[in-house]
C-alpha cells in the first residue's frame, strides 16, 4: 500500500530499549492511522485506571495514512496519551513539518513507554534511533532546546519536538511543540511527556512516502487543489488574514466571548482582529507542510517576532481578558510557545482568575504585587510566565481553570467542559457548535466537529443558527468526519472546500484502497465510539456531556444574540439516538455490532 511506512517504532524508556515492529493494518483499514489507530492501540494497550502521569501510561505519536504524501495540507501527525487534565483520550493535533519528516525517516508512529530515569530525548536518523541524555537542555525553553539540539545533531535538515519548562514542571495544561511555533496543545499532553523525562524527538529522514496510484493522484490532487483555490475561505480568508480573520466574523454574529464569557460582544474587537494584525504586524506567511492554504502568521511586535498568533490566541489574550493591546497578546503567545503551553487553556485560566479577582474570591496578597484584573495587559502576560515556571499561584494556575476555580469554591467560573476549556464561540448563540461542545470525546473542543462551518460560514451549507432542526445529525456527521481528516493526516480547515468524497478519493489514490464514502465515514464513526467507550470506562457518563452553569441557565447579557439560550436538553436525547446510544449515552451493542467493534 502507498501512505502507510508500515513500521512503528516502540521505545522502553524504562529499560533503555528501542525496537520496531509492524503496522498492524487489519486495524489501519478500519481505523486509519493518525488519531484513530493510535486512540484503538492505546485502548488496547492502556488499563483505563491508569495514572496519567505514571510510567504505566504511554504515548503514541502517530502520523496520518496521508501525512509525508503530496495531498493538500498533509503535515499533521497527533499524540494519543491518557490526559492528565481530565483522564479521557487526549488526542492532540499538530502541523509544521515534523510529522511528514517522522515518516520520511520510517516510522508511521513512535510510542513510548515506561520512565526514563533521567532527563533523555530521542534521537532518530532513518533507522539509527538513540536515547540521548538532555541533562544539558532539561530546564531550557523550546527555542533554546531546538537550536541546542539541532547543533548537536550536526544537520540543520532535522526536525525537533520537545516540550518546555511547563511540561517539566507538570503543568497540566502544557503542551507538546514541534518547529518551534506548532503545538499539540490541548488536553496536557506535554506533562506526560515530561512525567517520563522525555525532553525531545528529533527526526532526520531521507526517505519519501509512496503514492500507490500516481497517476490517478493527479487527478485527484488537481481537484482538491482546485477546489482549496476557489474557495472564499480556503482561497482568500485564511491565506490574507490568517485564522483570525474570524474575530470580527464571531464578534459580528454575538457569540465572541468577553471576560469569561460574561458578555459576547466586543465593540472594540477589531482592534485586534485579523485585518489590524495583517496591516500593522504581519511579516510572512508561515505554511506547514504542504499547504496551498497558508493560513500560519509570521508577526512582529514591539521588541520581537515570532508565529501568530492564532485566532483562539488572540481572543483568549485579549477580548475573553478584556485586552486589546495587539503586543501583549503576540508577547503572550510567544511565552506560551517557548514555555511550552496551550494558549486557549492558559488564557482561559488567566481570565477565570480575573473573574475570580473581581468576585473576591482571589485576596490581594495572593498575587505578589502581579496584577490579575480584566484589561491590565502587562499583568496578563507576567501571569503566562509565573504559570509556565510554577511559581507562587502560577502553580496553582498551571493545573488548568477547573481546579484552579474550584480551590476558591467556584467551578462553576471555570469555563470548560469535562475540565477542558472552551474555545472562543459562545454556544448559547450557535445551537449546533453548543451540542458538540458537550459532547466531544476530549472536552470543551471547537476542533472535534466546527459547527462554526454551517452555521456562521455557510459552508458546505448556511444553517440557521438558532435552530435546532437536524443538528443532532450534522453534529454527528461533522464528528465523523473530523474524525477521519485527523487520521488521515490532514488539515481540518481543507473541509471548508473538500467534502466526503474528495477525502474518499485521496485516500484511495495514495494507499490503494477502495472505500466508498460510506465505508470511510464510518472509520470515523468507529474512531468516535472507541474513544466514547474509554471515556465510560474511566468514570464519564452522560452527566459530563454538559456546559458551564452560565452557558446553560444564562441568557446572552449583549450583542447581537442577546437573550439567546442554548438548549442542550433537547439536543442531547436526538443526539444519543443519531449515534446509536442509549438514552444514558452508552452504544448499544447494535451500534458496535454494526461497526465491527
Amino acid at each position: 500500500m502507498g501512505g502507510y511506512i508500515g513500521k512503528i517504532l516502540r521505545v522502553n524508556l524504562t529499560e533503555g530499549k528501542i525496537s520496531t515492529e509492524p503496522l498492524n493494518m487489519e486495524l489501519a483499514k478500519k481505523y486509519l492511522s493518525g488519531r484513530g489507530l493510535a486512540g484503538k492501540m492505546f485502548t488496547d494497550e492502556v488499563a483505563s485506571d491508569v495514572d496519567a502521569l505514571s510510567p504505566e501510561n504511554k504515548i503514541f505519536i502517530a502520523a496520518g495514512a496521508l501525512t509525508g504524501t503530496n495531498a493538500p495540507t498533509s503535515g499533521r501527525y497527533v499524540v494519543v496519551t491518557k490526559s492528565p487534565l481530565n483522564g479521557v483520550v487526549a488526542s492532540s493535533n499538530s502541523g509544521g513539518q515534523w510529522g511528514a519528516h517522522m515518516k520520511f525517516a520510517g516510522y508511521d508512529m513512535v510510542i513510548l513507554e515506561g520512565k526514563a530515569d533521567r532527563p533523555v530525548y530521542l534521537s532518530i536518523h532513518d533507522d539509527v534511533v538513540e536515547i540521548k541524555d538532555a541533562a544539558h537542555v532539561w530546564g531550557k525553553d523550546v527555542y533554546a532546546t531546538t537550536d541546542t539540539l539541532k547543533k548537536e545533531f550536526g544537520d540543520d535538515k532535522v526536525k525537533v519536538l520537545s516540550i518546555g519548562p511547563a511540561g517539566e514542571n507538570l503543568s497540566l495544561i502544557s503542551a507538546v511543540m514541534n518547529d518551534l511555533y506548532r503545538a499539540a496543545g490541548r488536553s496536557g499532553v506535554g506533562a506526560v511527556m515530561g512525567s517520563k523525562n522525555v525532553k525531545a524527538i528529533l527526526v532526520r529522514g531521507t526517505g519519501k512516502v509512496e503514492n500507490a496510484n500516481p497517476d490517478v493522484m493527479k487527478t485527484v490532487l488537481s481537484s482538491a487543489l482546485g477546489k482549496l483555490r476557489e474557495n472564499g475561505v480556503t482561497g482568500q480568508g485564511l491565506p490574507t488574514y490568517g485564522t483570525a480573520v474570524l474575530v470580527n466574523i464571531i464578534n459580528e454574529s454575538g457569540i465572541y466571548p468577553v471576560k469569561n464569557f460574561q458578555e459576547s460582544y466586543d465593540a472594540e474587537a477589531d482592534l485586534i482582529s485579523g485585518e489590524t494584525m495583517t496591516a500593522n504586524h504581519l511579516i510572512k506567511k508561515d505554511p506547514c507542510y504542504r499547504c496551498p492554504i497558508a493560513c500560519g502568521r509570521y508577526s512582529k511586535w514591539e521588541g520581537g517576532e515570532g508565529a501568530g498568533p492564532e485566532y483562539e490566541t488572540v481572543w483568549v489574550f485579549g477580548s475573553n481578558s478584556g485586552i486589546h493591546d495587539f503586543d501583549a497578546i503576540h508577547k503572550a503567545n510567544d511565552l506560551c510557545n517557548k514555555l511550552g503551553l496551550d494558549t486557549i487553556s492558559v488564557g482561559a485560566t488567566i481570565a477565570a482568575g480575573m473573574e475570580l479577582v473581581q468576585r473576591g474570591y482571589i485576596k490581594p496578597e495572593e498575587l505578589d504585587g502581579t496584577p490579575l484584573e480584566f484589561g491590565n495587559a502587562a499583568g496578563m502576560v507576567e501571569w503566562v510566565r509565573k504559570i509556565g515556571y510554577a511559581e507562587g499561584l502560577g502553580a496553582k494556575m498551571a493545573l488548568g481553570s477547573y481546579r484552579f476555580a474550584e480551590s476558591y469554591g467556584a467551578p462553576e467560573l471555570s469555563m470548560t467542559v469535562k475540565k477542558l476549556e472552551i474555545p472562543a464561540y459562545d454556544p448559547r448563540g450557535v445551537q449546533g457548535q453548543g451540542l458538540q461542545f458537550a459532547t466531544s470525546n476530549r472536552g470543551g473542543c471547537h476542533v472535534r466537529g466546527y459547527m462554526i462551518s454551517p452555521e456562521i460560514l455557510g459552508l458546505p451549507e448556511k444553517l440557521d443558527r438558532t435552530s435546532l432542526e437536524g443538528k443532532a445529525t450534522w453534529v454527528k456527521i461533522f464528528q465523523d468526519l473530523t474524525a477521519v481528516i485527523d487520521s488521515l493526516g490532514l488539515c481540518l480547515f481543507s473541509s471548508f472546500a473538500l467534502g466526503l468524497s474528495d477525502y474518499a478519493a485521496l485516500v484511495n489514490a495514495v494507499t490503494g484502497a477502495n472505500y466508498t464514502d460510506e465505508e470511510l465515514l464510518a472509520c470515523g464513526e468507529r474512531i468516535w465510539n472507541n474513544e466514547r467507550l474509554h471515556n465510560l470506562r474511566v468514570g464519564y457518563s452522560a452527566a459530563e456531556d454538559t456546559l458551564p452553569k452560565r452557558l446553560i441557565q444564562d441568557p446572552i447579557v449583549d450583542g447581537p444574540s442577546k437573550g439567546q439560550t442554548l438548549k442542550l436538553a433537547e439536543l442531547l436525547p436526538k443526539y444519543y439516538a443519531e449515534r446509536g446510544w442509549d438514552e444514558a449515552g452508552v452504544p448499544t451493542p447494535e451500534c458496535l455490532t454494526k461497526l465491527g467493534m
